[in-house]
């Protein structure tokens, strides 16, 4: 029998313990020992309930405990969380992490000191919840070297996205449904402008280039100042907007970029709506693949989370993640990364046509009859220094979005 702690025991924690008891004998079959849950880390008060003779405050007690094979931290952020996983990797025990800030933030460290130790650090659920994207790549795709990664990594924005596009709703609107819904935190930061969309791509950009991505390199921009305008705008020139999390390699380097994009019906991330997250992934042997499913949740990161445990007792004793270097990538500067771009700008067509073609040259001119003051227009693609120069010459641009192809 295989015993298991769980730290944390919120959303994603309560769901692990659940899909152990609920799968127990399918789990048992596909790893080939009985999973049991011994400890639950958590200071909350769970007097009467089934979960109480498994809790325990003292971490203590879990890392000095020897029947502990695997260690389950679900509570997120940096710390206590890194220091529980560093002593039980230290501790000679296994550990899975859903926890995508301590993974794009101490991955590398995390991953030499559970080879050192001759453990796994296993992290599947710490990027695209239920989907297995992370396996996928160092398992399936080791063949591939792999030159792209676009993704709709967090439901939250994609979610509101998708209503702000189908119903003509404001930002406002719907982040307060979102909110009332439980897709939304009270504090929405981290989902809004991007940062829980950034640290995914970070990581994702560290498995795919052996090296480490510093997330707080990457160029983010979230999603508050799309309004209803663009989105009639978008379904004017037959797209959709959706806050895409990008990685491209461009021989040793590697450009990173998060920010709302505009891409049409032929691209495979087109169709992706609600709170699903998608991954669309190119490689040079493979060619194009998608990975689609539910990004977040209780039970789809739950079964993310448990797949590792099984991975990891499975594979005792036998490193089977890949370990990146703590070396940082080279990160291509904003800069230098190439794009169309959509430009919305206040006046008339009529006024300022001449010079949109003097500065810009070719461009797609989009009016929109019912929002009078105002005009669109799409450029060729382009270096960004380009598009800054160029959009200098312009006092009146009233929002830039950026074209995925």
């Amino acid at each position: 029998m295989i015993k298991v702690a769980v730290l944390g025991y919120g959303t994603v924690g309560s769901g692990v313990v659940e899909v152990l008891e609920k799968n127990r004998e399918l789990i048992a079959e596909r790893a080939g020992h009985t999973i049991e849950v011994k400890y639950v880390l958590d200071k909350k008060d769970f007097s009467g309930k089934p979960i109480e003779n498994k809790i325990t405050n003292d971490f203590e007690r879990i890392v000095q405990d020897k029947e502990i094979d695997v260690v389950v931290e679900v509570l997120g952020g940096i710390e206590p969380s890194y220091t529980f996983v560093k002593r039980s990797l230290e501790a000679k025990k296994n550990v899975v992490t859903s926890n995508k800030e301590l993974v794009a933030q101490c991955g590398a460290e995390l991953l030499a000191i559970a080879e050192e130790n001759k453990v796994n650090f296993l992290y599947e659920a710490s990027v695209g919840g239920g989907i297995p994207i992370i396996r996928s790549l160092h398992q399936a795709l080791t063949g591939d070297k792999i030159e792209k990664i676009t993704g709709i990594l967090n439901g939250t924005t994609n979610y509101m996205m998708t209503k702000m596009f189908n119903e003509g709703a404001e930002y406002e609107e719907v982040l307060k449904e979102a909110q009332q819904k439980g897709y939304a935190e009270r504090n929405p930061e981290a989902d809004v402008e991007g940062y829980d969309a950034c640290r995914k791509i970070a990581i994702l950009s560290s498995v795919i280039s052996g090296q480490s991505v510093d997330y707080k390199e990457i160029y983010t921009e979230g999603i508050t100042k799309i309004t209803a305008i663009d989105m009639k705008y978008a379904r004017k020139l037959k797209k959709t907007i959706k806050l895409l999390a990008s990685a491209k390699r461009d021989g040793n380097k590697i450009s990173a970029m998060v920010s709302p994009c505009l891409l049409g019906g032929e691209h495979p991330l087109y169709h992706v709506d609600g709170v699903f997250n998608a991954v669309f992934v190119r490689g040079n042997m493979l060619g194009d693949a998608m990975f689609y499913g539910s990004g977040a949740g209780k039970l789809p990161t739950a079964s993310a989370v448990v797949g590792d445990i099984v991975d990891a007792v499975k594979n005792k004793g036998r490193i089977v993640m890949p370990v990146w270097a703590e070396e940082k990538v080279l990160l291509i500067d904003k800069a230098n990364t190439e794009k169309k771009f959509f430009v919305r700008l206040k006046g008339t067509m009529e006024e300022y046509a001449s010079k949109i073609e003097e500065v810009f040259g070719e461009t797609k001119k989009v009016l929109l009859e019912d929002v009078p003051g105002e005009f669109g227009f799409m450029t060729e693609e382009m270096k960004e220094s380009v598009y800054e120069e160029k959009a200098s010459h312009f006092s009146n641009i009233l929002h830039m979005m950026r074209v995925e192809e």
